[in-house]
C-alpha cells in the first residue's frame, strides 16, 4: 500500500516520509522515533545530538559557495496524533501507517496520517541526505511531544543552536507564512461521587457518531459540532423530561482534537421508556439538521443493554450536566486586530464518568496571556462548583508576530515571484513551538510554512500531492536567498 507513496515527487522527501511514517510515534510514546532520528543522522555521519528530553539534533554544514550565508535552523516535531475510525482495526503502538493515494491527495486508511508534522520531519531528512541541492549550514531540530505538551520545546535549552534563522515547517495551507500563534493551557477537573443502585430496569446505551472532528485550534472557528456538549446537551433534556439515571460517559480521546464520538449508558423507568425512544430519534434529526455543513455524517442511536449496576448520584448528576453545560467549547473571543483570527477559544476534549471518578478535559488557547488565564478561571468556576480538583499543566506562550523581520520580506517577495500573488502572511490560533523556542533564542528570526494538510488530528487527515510540489520548490529556494553573514 505504502509503495504508490514512495513513486510520488521529490521521491527523496516522500521516501524519508514512508520510512518515518513506519515507526509509532504516539506524543508521549516516542523512544522509538527518537532512535530513527539518531541513527539516521549517524548514518550521515552529520554530528548528531539527543537532549536530555529526547529532542534530535542534526547539523549540517553548508554546500560549495554558501558557507559565507546563515545558518539556518530547520524545525519540525517527531509525534503525531492518533487517532481511528471506530470501525479500524489499529494498533498505534505496533503498527505503521497505512498510507494510499487518492486522485491528488495521500490518506491513511482509517486513521490519522501522521503529514502534521512528518512532511516536515521527512523534508528536513531529505536535505540532510541530499548530495546536490544548494543550502547553508543547517542544524536540524526535532522536537518531541509537541501535540500534547509541546514539552519539548519548553525543556530545550539555550546555547544549543548558533542559527539565526529559523523555518518551523509545521503550517497546513500552502498560500500561508505564519508569523505568530497562540499559547495554551491544558485545564483538567478531577473529582469523586457516590454510586447508587439503579432505581430503573430499561437501560440504554446512546452513542453519538460520525461528527468531522479536526485540529483544536486550526479548526476551532468553523463551527464543527463538539461530541461532548452535544451528548450533554441531549443528556441535560432526558434528565429534566424523562428523569434518567446515568451510568456512564464517555466522550472524546485527545485533548488536541476536537471530539467526534460520545457513549453514555442511561436508564428509563418503564412508563417513559417509548417516549424516551421518540425523543432521542427526534432529536438526531434536530442535529443533524444543526450540523448538516459541517458534520453530514453525524449519527445518533439508541441500543437497550442489560441494566448497569450502579449510577450517579442523584445530585452530582444535576450538577455535573450543568457543569458541563456552561463550560465553553469553541471561539472565546476573535481578535481585534487581526481579521479573521481567532484570538481565545477552549475545546472540552475529554469527558469520563465511570466507576465513582469522573474527569474532564480542556485545552484552552490564547494569542492574550491575560485572556487565557480568563478563560482559564471561568472552566475552574464552573467545576469547582461540581466539587471537583482542578489542576493546570502544559501552558505555553504564544508568539508575537513580527511582520518587519527580513525573513519575512525575503519570503513574502519570493513566493510573489514564484507564484505571482501574494502570500497569506499571519498569525493563527494553533500552537507553534517558535514562541517557545524564542524564549531560550529571542534574536532569531522565526517563520513558518508548510503544504495543504486537511483534517489534521483526525482520521480524515490528508496532504496535497501537488501542493507539497509546491511547497517542496519554494523550500528550497529560500534556502539558495539565504542572506550572507
Amino acid at each position: 500500500m505504502n509503495e504508490a507513496i514512495r513513486k510520488l515527487e521529490p521521491t527523496a522527501m516522500w521516501n524519508n516520509f514512508a520510512d518515518l511514517n513506519a515507526v509509532p510515534r504516539p506524543s508521549k510514546k516516542e523512544e522509538r522515533v527518537i532512535q530513527f532520528a539518531k541513527e539516521f543522522g549517524e548514518k550521515l555521519k552529520l554530528p548528531t545530538y539527543v537532549d536530555e528530553v529526547g529532542n534530535v539534533i542534526i547539523k549540517k554544514p553548508a554546500t560549495k559557495g554558501m558557507e559565507d550565508r546563515v545558518t539556518v535552523v530547520l524545525q519540525s516535531h517527531l509525534d503525531m496524533v492518533h487517532q481511528k475510525n471506530t470501525a479500524t482495526d489499529f494498533d498505534f503502538n505496533t503498527q505503521g501507517i497505512e498510507m494510499l493515494v487518492d486522485g491528488d491527495w495521500v490518506k491513511a486508511n482509517g486513521t490519522t496520517l501522521g503529514a502534521d508534522n512528518g512532511i516536515g520531519v521527512a523534508s528536513i531528512m531529505a536535505l540532510l541526505e541530499s548530495a546536490n541541492i544548494p543550502h547553508p549550514s543547517l542544524e536540524a531540530l526535532f522536537t518531541i511531544d509537541e501535540e500534547t505538551g509541546m514539552t519539548g520545546a519548553l525543556a530545550l535549552k539555550g546555547g544549543l543552536l548558533d542559527g539565526e534563522i529559523m523555518l518551523n515547517l509545521d503550517t497546513e495551507d500552502d498560500n500561508e507564512l505564519t508569523i505568530g500563534c497562540a499559547g495554551g493551557v491544558d485545564v483538567t477537573a478531577n473529582g469523586k461521587y457516590t454510586l447508587e443502585t439503579p432505581k430503573n430496569k430499561n437501560a440504554f446505551k446512546i452513542s453519538l457518531k460520525g461528527l468531522t472532528g479536526g485540529h483544536s485550534g486550526m479548526d476551532i472557528h468553523k463551527g464543527r459540532g463538539n461530541a461532548n456538549k452535544l451528548m450533554n446537551r441531549l443528556l441535560y433534556t432526558l434528565n429534566n423530561d424523562f428523569q434518567i439515571e446515568i451510568a456512564f460517559i464517555d466522550g472524546g480521546s485527545l485533548r488536541n482534537a476536537i471530539p467526534r464520538e460520545s457513549v453514555s449508558i442511561i436508564t428509563v423507568t418503564d412508563e417513559k421508556k417509548d417516549s424516551l425512544k421518540k425523543h432521542v430519534q427526534e432529536f438526531e434529526i434536530i442535529l443533524k439538521e444543526e450540523h448538516s455543513t459541517t458534520d453530514a455524517k453525524l449519527s445518533l442511536t439508541l441500543e437497550e443493554i442489560e441494566t448497569p449496576s450502579n449510577v450517579l448520584d442523584k445530585e452530582f448528576q444535576y450538577k455535573l450536566l450543568r457543569s458541563l453545560y456552561v463550560c465553553p467549547y469553541g471561539i472565546y473571543r476573535m481578535s481585534p486586530d487581526i481579521a479573521g483570527l481567532v484570538q481565545t477559544s477552549n475545546n472540552l476534549s475529554r469527558v469520563i464518568i465511570k466507576e465513582g471518578t469522573f474527569q474532564v478535559q480542556c485545552l484552552t488557547r490564547s494569542s492574550v496571556d491575560s485572556e487565557k488565564t480568563d478563560l482559564q478561571l471561568l472552566i475552574t468556576s464552573a467545576f469547582e462548583l461540581l466539587g471537583a480538583e482542578i489542576t493546570t499543566a502544559g501552558s505555553y506562550p504564544g508568539w508575537t508576530p513580527k511582520p518587519s523581520s527580513p525573513i519575512v520580506k525575503m519570503m513574502s517577495d519570493l513566493y510573489k515571484e514564484r507564484f505571482e500573488s501574494d502570500a497569506k502572511v499571519s498569525a493563527c490560533h494553533a500552537g507553534l513551538e517558535c514562541g517557545i523556542l524564542g524564549t531560550n533564542y529571542p534574536d532569531m528570526q522565526m517563520i513558518s510554512f508548510g503544504p495543504n494538510i486537511t483534517g489534521a488530528h483526525s482520521p480524515d487527515e490528508k496532504v496535497q500531492i501537488s501542493s507539497v510540489q509546491k511547497y517542496w520548490g519554494f523550500l528550497l529556494e529560500t534556502l539558495v536567498r539565504i542572506p550572507k553573514k
